[in-house]
């Protein structure tokens, strides 16, 4: 338990991690640390908090910081001063741009940026430079909805909030594992089906944990949730549920749109067909939507992250606007934003086809933002999107990029391809907090180093439009300072000193207001102008607060309920979808199809949550989930290791059979990367395709083949410090408690181990071989502690992880726990707990089991006697397969009830 000075002051903050945008109460422990809980006064969450963002305070250490300014020199990087690599960045982008112009330079930025550092990047780029090259990571995540909801309401207006959630009585996930990658919004909507009866309806093709609590579950083909919705839209047509008032008073395309939609998907049969659905649960669909008014269609990366995802979120627009179930309490369509800051980072006009403040690149708008900035050589069309960007990098097109708090080697599509395109800029920025990963290592020639969260200072917003403010709690460590300051210090060296004058996040924050407010008057959805003249001490203050904030006005939480849409009209468009069609095929050497995305306790990759020993517990290796129809059918085995192939690259896996995969589809974790594992890249396997509209690449349907791939042995190793390991291994790193571990597998002779070994221990040292069983094992100690261990034998024969894992973290062996050690088995008073299933009180699945055989029937039993699942529920799912799987014999009525 972390001590805390009781003169040290709770800080409110934010979650650096996903769109829910929890409040986060921070208070430091006087040596670098904090504790972390979460705020209960903040609207979003309510005070709870799940595993990553309960385990904050385990990932603040500075052991792997960027600390000051480094530039490469003969093929090293050296520290130098701030001021000679600002002057050097500034030189160089100068030199380029009077070279080959503008549009030779880009930045590519990250939805975790605060709105300031947003905002000035764009401006700089946008407005300075003259060059609209300028996209995030967003692109990857959100760039779909940003579209569709454009197309639809002529903005990118999220037109409801998380009190929906409470009130609706049909919540629908559409590609979204909510109960893992947003599990506190998930949590709510259980809590409304648990109070108020809502349903909820799950449409994926994978049965995620979110499916676990579903009164429907939908497991659709890949692709296909355009067909779905447009069966949908005729099934409210022919049953009566049109609102024929909102049609005709506030939208236009409705004919268009319902003609397209006859065309794909005329009845419930068809619709089934299409989708590869039973009629019978269609039908039941359709009859759940027709007859509930108050019904949140939810969407996420299922639906946006697609060669079609713009027109999978206007065929869920078109039902809402359809019936008029928008802008009203407990009804409208709901994008489930991914990032922390993706939506701060749309409304400053992050991405490559945004101006700044919801504004594009019409002539009055590009007039209008020229002269509040007051540019010089505003860009004056949209950039290149974000795959785009780095095949123009490959080309020699663009030759100067900067890289800001992002690792696009890992998550960018074909991703080998990226890095080999980073090996040709003339100038390469990197802006990190880190001084190592992917994008670091592929060749970059000036690394900035930047504040992380708990020392950086300014505003984020939320999926539901709510700007809160991430405070610093912490001082800076080493040079590290603030992204818009980095940026505005390059921008006067450029010559633009009085456009970047700030001397505050504060200041940014205004002129952004004012920007938001400026020529508006009703006529653009963002508006926060009522916080332009916020004093640096009500800044510091400011509670979270939904946007617009208009002066002088009364605003709404939430939009078009009586119309008032963004087109020029002010009118809502139908739109008529495409036909659903993915834009690869299998084949026989490619037979299935690749889906990829996030796990529940890591984010992104990794770089903060691989730091949390508690978050490593759970899924410690990355894996490929098959069927076990498609694991038969390629020799496929559980817990052995599969080679992973596509067109673009290879990875070699852990493999996990499961009925809850789709026939005919793989899925695999997006998180590791050449910093944590040896062969999974998942990136570099999936297939650049992009959304016609939005740009979003598709990332869930990569044609695939799988093969089998043996290893004779199998091992682990702990330390203290980061180990080189032998070559030609598979090999996965995970943060343990007081050190790193390293799951491995070997096909090589057993004998190199103890050279390997020897070489990277100390004098104290024991040793167990049986090279003819296929066993070593050995550990080194300091001080009468673990310093370091390998154990290593045949298939599951080199030792119990977890128990030396207990046995590592410990300042002191006793004498019989030495002894026992090199045996890799619990002795008495040292059983395992198991795999970790509950991240946030660091509960083990044996000791759930036990629970369970103990008398423990469900998942609130368990919670009453081991605390599993009663923070922020994500592992409740697990929990009740535990339940259903286990026999559970009587037991006495006092031994149940104790």
């Amino acid at each position: 338990m972390t001590v805390i000075d009781p003169h040290l002051r709770a800080t409110r903050t934010t979650c650096p991690y996903c769109g829910v945008g929890c409040g986060v109460l921070a208070t430091p422990d006087g040596k670098g640390g904090a504790a972390i809980s979460g705020d209960p006064e903040h609207p979003a969450n309510r005070g709870r908090l799940c595993s990553k963002g309960s385990a904050l305070g385990e990932t603040l250490a500075l052991e792997s910081r960027l600390l000051h300014p480094m530039i490469r020199c003969k093929g090293v990087m050296e520290r130098v001063a701030w001021s000679d690599a600002l002057d050097h960045v500034a030189n160089r982008l100068q030199h380029i741009i009077a070279r080959d112009g503008a549009n030779a330079v880009a930045f590519y930025l990250s939805g975790q940026m605060l709105t300031e550092d947003y905002y000035v990047a764009n401006k700089l780029m946008k407005g300075f430079v003259g060059t609209a090259n300028v996209d995030t990571n967003s692109r990857l995540c959100m760039a779909s909805s940003v579209a569709g909801h454009r197309r639809a309401f002529g903005a990118d207006t999220v037109p409801g909030t998380y009190e929906d959630l409470d009130t609706a009585d049909l919540l629908v996930l559409v590609g979204s594992n909510a109960a893992w990658c947003h599990p506190i919004l998930f949590q709510r909507m259980l809590a409304n089906k648990q109070g108020r009866g809502a349903r909820i309806v799950v449409i994926d093709p994978r049965r995620t944990d979110t499916s676990e609590d579903a009164d429907l579950f939908l497991g659709v083909r890949p692709g296909t949730d355009t067909a779905l919705f447009a069966g949908l839209l005729v099934h409210l047509a022919d049953h009566g549920a049109l609102d024929r008032g909102y049609i005709e008073n506030h939208t236009q395309g409705f004919d268009e749109a319902l003609g397209r939609a006859r065309s794909m998907a005329p009845s419930a049969a068809a619709t089934a067909l299409a989708t590869g659905l039973s009629e019978a649960d269609v039908a039941a669909f359709f009859g759940m939507f027709l007859t509930t008014e108050r019904v949140v269609t939810l969407y996420s990366q299922g639906v946006n992250q697609s060669a079609q995802g713009t027109d999978k979120v206007n065929a869920i627009l078109n039902c809402h606007l359809a019936t008029a179930r928008i802008g009203k309490v407990g009804a409208g369509p709901f994008s489930l934003t991914g990032q922390p800051n993706a939506m701060g980072g749309r409304e400053v006009g992050g991405l490559a086809n945004q101006l700044a403040a919801h504004m594009g690149f019409a002539p009055a708008e590009i007039d209008r933002v020229r002269r509040f900035w007051q540019a010089p050589r505003i860009a004056t069309h949209e950039g290149l999107k974000a795959v785009q960007m780095f095949e123009a990098i490959g080309r020699g097109e663009i030759k100067a990029l900067w890289v800001i708090g992002t690792n696009p080697v890992v998550s960018l599509p074909d991703a080998d391809a990226v890095r080999a395109a980073l090996q040709k800029l003339e100038l390469f920025v990197v802006s990190e907090n880190v001084r190592s990963n992917d994008t670091v290592n592929s060749g970059a020639h000036v690394l900035l180093p930047a504040q992380a969260w708990g020392e950086k200072s300014g505003t984020v917003t939320n999926s539901e439009r709510r700007i809160s403010r991430q405070r610093a709690f912490l001082a800076s460590p080493g040079e590290a300072r603030p992204d818009w300051w980095i940026l505005s210090e390059v921008g006067k060296r450029l010559g633009f000193k009085a456009a970047f004058a700030y001397n505050s996040a504060a200041d940014v924050f205004r002129e952004h207001a004012r920007l938001s407010a400026f020529e508006n008057n009703g006529a653009r959805d963002f508006d926060i102008g009522a916080l332009a003249s916020l004093s640096d001490q009500d800044f510091d203050k400011m509670s979270p607060v939904l946007w617009p904030v208009r002066e002088g006005a009364q605003d709404s939480p939430r939009f078009f309920a009586k119309g008032g849409f963004y087109t020029a009209d002010r009118k809502a468009r139908f739109v008529a979808p495409e036909i659903p069609a993915l834009r690869s095929e299998t084949h026989a050497g490619r037979p299935l199809r690749l889906n990829t995305g996030r796990i529940r306790d890591q984010w992104h990759t990794m770089t903060r949550t691989g730091l949390s020993p508690r978050l490593g517990q759970h899924l410690p290796e990355p894996y490929v989930e098959i069927h076990p129809d498609d694991a038969a059918r390629f020799g496929i085995t559980d817990d052995s290791f599969a080679r992973v192939t596509t067109d673009h690259g290879q990875c070699v896996l852990k493999v996990v059979v499961s009925p809850r995969q789709q026939r005919g589809m793989l899925f695999a974790p997006i998180h590791w990367n050449e910093e944590t594992a040896s062969h999974a890249r998942v990136g570099a396997l999936v297939s650049a395709f992009t959304d016609p509209f939005s740009g979003q690449p598709e990332a869930k349907a990569t044609p695939v083949s799988i093969t089998p791939y043996e290893y004779v042995f199998r091992g682990f190793a702990l330390s203290r410090r980061q180990l080189k390991l032998p070559d030609h291994l598979w090999w996965v790193r995970a943060a343990i408690p007081g050190g790193y571990g390293y799951l491995f597998a070997d096909n090589a002779d057993l004998a190199r181990w103890p050279v390997w070994f020897t070489a990277m221990s100390g004098d104290d040292v024991a040793e167990y071989r049986d090279f003819g069983g296929g066993v070593f094992r050995a550990a080194s100690f300091a001080e009468n502690r673990i310093d370091s261990c390998v154990f290593l034998g045949p298939a599951h024969d080199a030792g119990d992880w977890e128990v030396v894992k207990t046995l590592f973290a410990k300042e002191q062996l006793g004498d019989d726990e030495r002894g026992m050690l090199l045996s890799g088995r619990a002795s008495d008073g040292l059983a395992s707990a198991g795999p970790i299933v509950c991240a946030c009180f660091g509960v083990g699945r044996t000791t759930i089991c036990d629970a369970i055989a103990a008398g423990a029937r469900s998942t609130a039993e368990i919670g009453a006697r081991l605390k599993a699942g009663t923070n922020c529920g994500s592992c409740i799912p697990e929990m009740k397969r535990l339940i259903a799987a286990a026999e559970v014999k009587p037991v006495p009525q006092q031994a149940a009830a104790g």
